[in-house]
């Protein structure tokens, strides 16, 4: 089950300098929409000879291929657009499976990785002699419908069409390998894998559409979508060090209270602590003490104390080499500290040169980042998806809970943003129709046979997924759903299975039912 060795010390470097780079990478995301984003980690490119069963040497996995694809599935007339796709058939031979997987709402170059056994999907390829796909979604990277991103033309995103375009490219797609012309889902066994969003979407998909992809692997699919998802921060703040969360949980407390009682002069203070005095609303400054919590997200079973978020939770309870109890040192030392990080450290991380307004701002509808309408503008076009059907808003939670993240963000600053963004599309802020989506696609209520569910326990997505607190959706051997004590799409990567010995659980299990279930499939079960 487990890849080459050095590919696996590569990977491992690969995660240590992605912490360093994703600063530099944010230089080009000022703004609190883009991050908190459900999607899939991202691992190197394996530099490196692919060699077919046969001894023939195949294309680098970097070879982009093109589809045309429909502009509109519902009105072919509209004719059809570039989708870009990568591929993977190293381990292929004749009547194995294709294994298809879409990275979601990135630009997908740079992703094609996960065509490799360094992640679940080629583990699957590699046992069952199969190819492995990866293809962009449209709207995403250079795999788009028109040369814009105006609201005219993102009327064409939408879940439907998604799911649509994954189900014409199975149907209607020669594949650039030997053969490939003769592996339609009635030919061949396709398997539709995902992560985060591209893990719903394979849900969706097979809810939707069942009879084209015979089986599917889910990796923190968040499958239920909601408007107001505080429960993003719930994991964080029960596995982080208790005593940052308990001093994080004490300088909130005393930010909303100054909001209650309207000390504005109060909050000039605080805000002018974190050196972030400029902004000029409340809302924006209690967003920027969320980035802190964000970069949970990018933790992973490799990580060590020199990530960010560990550098952030020492500075704030590491005093004179002595560290903090469970309940922290504090709300004066707390502010302090935490203020001197962004100073220090935090705002250069995530705003580079910009000036705060720039970077943090959300009030000015001119904002390059608000009328920006160029390709490849990933945060454009899944906060189209955000307004329109997905939502996730992260918020702070109910009175009586808990809270690490303000209680002055809500749903209504993440909505205010959508007309900042679509002024065309809409009017007033716009509630996400996340009911008619969990309507049309199940949601947690999805049924539907040979779909494996693995999530993480560490997820800040979890609650979104079939494995959400309470839910207690029955396992069964027609739908598994496992937990691994993983963070995000911690188990979709094979090098974690050696480093967390409940990700090598959760694959190892996956592998076997994908064994049995191919054993299962015949030509024309498709």
């Amino acid at each position: 089950m487990s890849c080459d060795p050095t590919l696996q010390l590569v990977i491992k470097m690969w995660a240590l300098m992605s912490l360093l780079l994703v600063g530099i990478a944010r230089a080009a995301i000022p703004n609190s929409m883009s991050r908190g984003m459900p999607s899939v980690p991202k691992i190197p490119v394996p530099e490196r000879l692919f060699i077919s069963p046969n001894g023939t040497i195949l294309p680098n996995i970097t070879t982009t291929y093109y589809f045309d694809q429909l502009r509109d599935h519902n009105n072919i007339n509209l004719g059809t657009f570039k989708q870009r796709y990568w591929m993977d058939w190293e381990f292929y031979e004749p009547g194995g499976p294709i294994i298809l997987n879409t990275p979601g709402e990135v630009n997908a170059d740079g992703y094609q990785g996960y065509v490799t056994n360094a992640t679940i999907n080629g583990l699957i390829a590699q046992q069952q002699k199969g190819a492995a796909i990866l293809i962009e979604h449209r709207f995403f990277g250079f795999s788009n419908p028109y040369d814009n991103l105006t609201s005219q033309s993102l009327a064409l995103l939408t879940v439907q069409q998604a799911i649509d375009d994954l189900v014409y490219f199975a149907t209607t797609v020669n594949l650039p390998m030997s053969g490939g012309d003769a592996v339609k889902p009635s030919q061949a066994p396709w398997i539709l894998v995902g992560g985060s969003y591209g893990g719903a979407l394979t849900s969706y998909t097979m809810v939707n559409k069942p009879g084209i992809f015979w089986a599917g692997y889910l990796s923190s699919a968040t499958v239920e979508t909601t408007i107001d998802y505080y429960g993003y921060f719930t994991p964080i703040r029960e596995y982080m060090p208790q005593n940052c969360s308990s001093d994080i949980q004490a300088v909130i407390t005393y930010l909303d209270g100054m909001y209650a009682a309207k000390d504005t002069a109060g909050i000039k203070t605080l805000q002018e602590t974190f050196g972030l005095g400029g902004l000029d609303h409340v809302a924006d400054f209690a967003t920027a003490l969320q980035y802190n919590l964000w970069d949970w997200q990018d933790l992973d079973p490799s990580t060590g104390p020199d990530s960010i978020f560990y550098e952030f939770c020492d500075a704030l309870e590491v005093k004179d080499g002595v560290n903090a109890g469970p309940e922290g040192w504090g709300v004066d030392h707390a502010i302090r500290s935490w203020g001197n990080f962004w100073n220090t450290t935090y705002y250069r991380y995530n705003c580079h040169d910009q000036d705060v307004q720039t970077c943090l701002g959300t009030f000015d509808p001119t904002a390059n980042y608000f009328t920006n309408i160029t390709v490849n503008n990933a945060n454009r076009s899944w906060l189209w998806m955000v307004c329109n059907q997905i939502g996730f808003y992260q918020t702070g939670p109910p009175e009586g809970q808990p809270a690490i993240v303000s209680r002055i963000i809500q749903p209504s600053y993440g909505e205010r943003q959508c007309v900042n963004m679509f002024p065309e599309a809409f009017a007033y802020p716009p509630q996400p129709a996340t009911a008619e989506t969990n309507a049309m696609y199940a949601g947690w209520n999805v049924n539907v046979p040979r779909l494996f569910f693995a999530n993480g326990l560490r997820d800040p997505w979890r609650g979104g997924t079939v494995s959400a607190d309470g839910l207690n959706k029955p396992n069964t051997t027609s739908m598994p759903i496992y937990m691994s004590d993983g963070f995000h799409c911690s188990d979709m990567l094979s090098y974690d299975n050696g480093i967390d010995p409940t990700i090598a659980v959760v694959q190892e299990a996956a592998l076997r039912y994908m064994k049995e279930w191919l054993a299962e499939w015949k030509p024309g079960n498709s």
